[in-house]
């Protein structure tokens, strides 16, 4: 079974989401049997690249609500991350991911996606850190098995694993997906949001019985 999980990597449901799942493929029965695939989707292709605003600062100016309210909005995320014993700050910056998503492409060329999200994760909500500075990504690409080398050289090279974002990209509009995370199943059963972990146990369980009947 293959499941393909669209995702942006500043996207506090999919950090919950990715979480989730993560428990329930660790209790499931045919775990070995599963591999997991992370896709690119971008939330807001247009915003700066600098990540010079803070999220409290975009969520304000993007709902015209006063700082305190995107507080109060970004602490309905965090606590639901930290009842899955996850990192959270509302400190972090955010700015445009298409950069870190050619280096997970690369991370995924490379057989270390899973860990090379966690780590940004990690990096991105528990500890607020720059991500989208070249040099941070690259230290935090490093601790997950890549080469800081081969990761510098992805990010300036701008051509390098573009088409897989875009390709990913795509294949979401094709499958109407508009927002993230989204889990699909063996490209035939979608789960959309971060599910509770027996939600996602039992999507596990249909599309396996889904594969046995076909």
């Amino acid at each position: 079974m293959r499941v393909d999980i669209w995702s942006d990597v500043i996207c506090p449901w999919c950090y919950v989401g990715k979480a989730r799942f993560d428990k329930a493929l660790s209790t499931y029965e045919h775990r070995d049997e599963v591999e997991v695939v992370f896709r690119s989707f971008e939330l807001d292709p247009t915003s700066e690249a600098d990540g010079h605003q803070t999220v409290l600062q975009m969520l304000s100016e993007k709902y015209q609500m006063p700082i305190s309210e995107a507080e109060k909005a970004d602490e309905r995320v965090a606590s639901l991350a930290r009842a899955e014993g996850l990192g959270y700050s509302s400190d972090r910056p955010v700015g445009n991911t298409f950069d870190l998503h050619r280096v997970l492409q690369f991370g995924r060329a490379k057989g270390v996606q899973h860990e090379l999200l966690d780590a940004i994760y990690q990096a991105y909500f528990a500890e607020s850190r720059q991500i989208f500075d070249a040099s941070v990504i690259t230290e935090v690409a490093s601790t997950a098995g890549l080469d800081a080398d081969d990761v510098r050289n992805v990010q300036e090279n701008n051509e390098m694993y573009a088409d897989a974002v875009h390709r990913d990209e795509q294949e979401a509009r094709q499958l109407g997906i508009s927002g993230v995370p989204f889990f699909v199943f063996d490209m035939a059963l979608g789960v959309s949001g971060a599910q509770a972990t027996e939600t996602f146990v039992s999507a596990l369980d249909q599309a396996r019985e889904g594969r046995a009947g076909g």
